[in-house]
C-alpha cells in the first residue's frame, strides 16, 4: 500500500497531520489533506478478486485510517471495468486448509472494521461488483455507481450459501423482501435496477464524477458531532457485528464445511474450467 499523503485529526484546537507506514501493494491510499478524506483504492490486478493478500491489505489500511483519526474513506477501484470480482475462487477450489482458514479470518475480520468504521464510508463502484465486492460496497455506508455495471450477491449459482452476515448487511441495504429474491435467484442487478431497490445511492457518468460525489456527501459530515454520528452508526449496525464476533468460530467451520463439500468443489471446478477457456 502507498501512501501519497497524509491525514489530518483535530486535537487541542490545531490540525495534525500524520504520515502513514506501507502495509502492502494491493491497496493504495490518497488523503485528502484539505478534507482529511482516504481514497482507498483496490489494485490487485486484472480484477481485484479478493484474496488472502488483497484482505490483509484492506483490514491493515483499515486499522491505520482509524488509528490516524481519518475524517471520512471512499473506497474504490484501479479498473476501469471491475470495482472487486468478489472472492477469489483459487482460495476455495481444492484449498489448502490452513491457508483457507486465515483467508476466512481475515475476511471476516475485514468486515467488522469496513462495517463499522468510525469514520463514514463511501464506495464509488467504478465497475462490476459480484459476490464479495457487492458486500465491500454494501459495508460502506453510501454507494455511488457508474452506470452499465452490476451487482450483486450471487453465491446462490455457485452452488453456495451467503454467510447470514453477508444477508444481514444486504438486509439492511434493501430489506428483507428484496433480500430474499435476490439471495435465492443470486441476482445481478444493472445499475439502474440497484438504484431502483436502494443498492446504490447515486449514479455516476465517470470515476472522477463518482469520487467528486462521495467527497460531497462525506463533506456534510463536518456539520455532525461526530460522536453523536458514531453511537447512531454503531447502534445501526452493532448487533450484526457483535453477532459474527460472538460466532466467528462457528462460521469458520461452516465455510470450511461447504468448500470441501465434493458437490461445491465440483461447481468451483465447472466455474474455474469455464474461466479458462473465456482466457483461451
Amino acid at each position: 500500500m502507498v501512501i501519497q499523503s497524509t491525514c489530518r485529526t483535530l486535537q487541542a484546537s490545531k490540525i495534525l497531520f500524520r504520515k502513514y507506514g506501507t502495509a502492502g501493494k494491493l491497496v493504495n491510499v490518497a488523503v485528502n489533506d484539505k478534507t482529511g478524506v482516504a481514497t482507498v483504492t483496490m489494485q490487485r490486478a486484472p480484477v481485484n478478486s479478493l484474496n488472502l493478500d488483497l484482505l490483509n491489505d484492506l483490514s491493515t489500511t483499515l486499522t491505520q485510517l482509524e488509528n490516524n483519526k481519518c475524517r471520512g474513506m471512499i473506497l474504490t477501484s484501479f479498473s476501469n471495468s471491475v470495482f472487486s470480482a468478489g472472492l477469489d475462487i483459487m482460495e476455495m477450489y481444492r484449498p489448502d486448509a490452513d491457508r483457507a482458514r486465515s483467508f476466512w479470518t481475515t475476511l471476516q475480520e475485514t468486515w467488522i472494521k469496513l462495517y463499522g468504521t468510525s469514520f463514514p464510508t463511501v464506495a464509488a463502484i467504478n465497475g462490476h461488483a459480484p459476490a464479495g465486492g457487492c458486500l465491500l460496497a454494501m459495508s460502506c455506508e453510501y454507494r455511488i455507481m457508474l452506470n452499465n455495471f452490476t451487482i450483486g450477491l450471487n453465491e446462490t449459482q455457485l452452488g453456495i450459501v451467503a454467510p447470514t452476515w453477508f444477508i444481514a448487511t444486504m438486509k439492511n441495504t434493501i430489506g428483507f423482501r428484496q433480500t430474499e429474491l435476490a439471495l435465492t435467484q443470486g441476482k445481478l442487478f444493472t445499475t439502474n435496477d440497484a438504484m431502483k431497490i436502494g443498492l446504490v445511492d447515486e449514479l455516476a457518468d465517470s470515476k472522477e464524477d463518482a469520487l467528486a460525489k462521495a467527497e460531497s456527501f462525506l463533506s456534510k459530515f463536518a456539520r455532525i458531532p461526530p460522536m453523536a454520528r458514531i453511537l447512531t452508526k454503531q447502534s445501526v449496525r452493532g448487533k450484526d457485528i457483535q453477532d459474527l464476533i460472538q460466532n466467528q468460530e462457528r462460521d469458520l467451520n461452516v465455510f470450511m464445511d461447504t468448500i470441501t463439500n465434493d458437490q461445491v468443489q465440483k461447481s468451483l471446478q465447472m466455474y474455474v474450467e469455464a474461466l479458462k477457456k473465456k482466457k483461451a
